[in-house]
């Protein structure tokens, strides 16, 4: 498997969940879209990785691995936030980690790729932080 480019970096965001979509009647037809949260963290995902990443979007099979970093909530023991911050306790409540991934990749389709059907490998992981962001690393292939 020959790698053709790789590309890396820390967006400094809080992960958001893709919501159900939204409808609205427009005439005879229906009209779906997006809440306001998911929308603008769309559109905040693509203009942030767009500043950091200014090539073309890439055009290969990529493998693409995610890592969403909530925060720690306030409301817990000093034990468990140091759980939390050594990665020993992991969010496994909700949002699920699918929903983070519909909504990023959504949002980077057109900045780092052309499509994210171009995906042909996902690794995602939820992990607690200090400070909420969200990494990202793309590697673009010759041969899968």
């Amino acid at each position: 498997m020959e790698r053709l480019k790789e590309i890396e970096m820390t967006l400094p965001i809080e992960p958001v969940q893709q919501a159900r979509p939204r409808a609205r009647r427009i005439g005879n037809g229906i009209s779906m879209y997006d809440p306001k949260k998911v929308k603008d963290y769309k559109i905040l995902v693509a203009k942030i990785a767009g500043d950091k990443y200014t090539s073309e979007p890439l055009k290969g099979d990529l493998i693409v691995d995610l890592t969403f970093a909530r925060p720690i909530q306030k409301s817990i023991t000093k034990s468990e936030r140091l759980k939390r911050i050594s990665n020993e306790h992991r969010p496994h409540m909700k949002p699920d980690v699918d929903n983070y991934i519909k909504s990023t990749l959504d949002g980077l389709n057109g900045v780092l790729w052309d499509d994210d059907a171009q995906i042909v490998d996902l690794n995602a992981h939820k992990v607690y932080d200090v400070i909420p962001h969200l990494d990202i690393r793309v590697v673009e292939i010759a041969d899968y």
